[in-house]
C-alpha cells in the first residue's frame, strides 16, 4: 500500500564558503515556498525554485550570521517576499552582516531589516501548511528554528549538527543556554524528526539523542538544564 503524499517538499542549497545549508521547504498543495537562512547566491536559489515550479512567498532566517543571513536583502529586492525572522535579539547579529562579508569576502552581503520578528510559540503559515518557531539561544541570542509536525521534519540552523553542536565563542552566545534549547526545546518534538541543520549532513532527533557526544542522553545524564527564557536578551 503507497502512503500519501508529504504535504512539504525540502531541497538543500550549499551556500557561502562555510558551504551553509540553504534550505527551501514549500507545500506541495500550493507551490508556495519560504526560503531558510540564504546567505548568498540568490540568483542561483530563485533559478532551482522556478525550474521546480515554484513561487517564493517567504524568505525566513534563523539566526543573524552571515552565513544565513546575508543574501537576504537581494534576495528579498529579486523576489518581494517578506524576510520572516530571526528573534529581536540577534539584531546586531544582523547590522554587523557588511562587516563580516568583508572579513569572508563576500562584499555584497547587506544587512536588513526583518518584515517581521519572531518568538517561541509563533506559528508560520506557508500555503497549507503550518510551522511551529521555536526560540532556541545559546549560538546567538535571537536563534530560532522551524518545525512541521506533520512531516516530523526541522530545520534547526546552527543550534545541533549531527555529532555537535554549534559554537558558543561568539558575542552573547552562551554554552549552557544552548544545550537547554536542544533539550527542551528540541527533544520534546520527538526521536522520529528527521532535521536539516545549518552545516553538514541531515540526521534525526533520535540518532543524536544516541550517539552526539555533547548532548547524547548518556552524555547530559546528571547535568542540570534550565528551560532558556523566550524574549529579547
Amino acid at each position: 500500500m503507497s502512503s500519501a503524499p508529504s504535504p512539504i517538499g525540502v531541497f538543500v542549497t550549499p551556500v557561502t564558503p562555510l558551504q551553509q545549508n540553504c534550505t527551501t521547504v514549500w507545500c506541495t498543495a500550493t507551490n508556495k515556498a519560504a526560503v531558510i537562512d540564504p546567505g548568498a547566491s540568490a540568483e542561483a536559489i530563485l533559478g532551482e525554485i522556478g525550474r521546480r515550479g515554484l513561487t517564493l512567498d517567504q524568505i525566513w532566517i534563523t539566526h543573524g550570521h552571515l552565513d544565513h543571513a546575508g543574501g537576504a536583502a537581494d534576495l528579498q529586492e529579486r523576489s518581494g517576499a517578506p524576510i520572516i525572522g530571526p528573534h529581536p535579539a540577534d539584531q546586531f547579529w544582523i547590522d554587523g552582516i557588511p562587516q563580516q562579508g568583508k572579513m569572508y569576502g563576500l562584499p555584497d552581503a547587506r544587512s536588513f531589516t526583518p518584515t517581521r520578528w519572531l518568538d517561541g510559540g509563533d506559528v508560520l503559515t506557508l500555503g497549507q501548511t503550518d510551522w511551529q518557531v521555536r526560540h532556541c539561544p545559546g549560538h546567538t541570542p535571537g536563534h530560532v528554528i522551524f518545525f512541521h509536525e506533520a512531516s516530523r521534519f526541522a530545520q534547526v540552523g546552527d543550534v545541533l549538527f549531527q555529532g555537535s553542536v554549534g559554537r558558543t565563542d561568539f558575542p552573547q552566545s552562551d554554552h549552557q543556554a544552548l544545550i537547554s534549547s536542544i533539550v527542551t526545546q528540541l527533544w520534546p518534538l520527538g526521536d522520529d524528526v528527521t532535521f536539516v541543520p545549518g552545516h553538514g549532513p541531515i540526521s534525526t532527533f533520535g540518532s543524536e539523542r544516541r550517539s552526539n557526544p555533547f548532548v547524547s542522553d548518556e552524555a547530559l545524564r546528571g547535568v542540570p538544564l534550565e528551560r532558556p527564557a523566550s524574549g529579547p536578551a
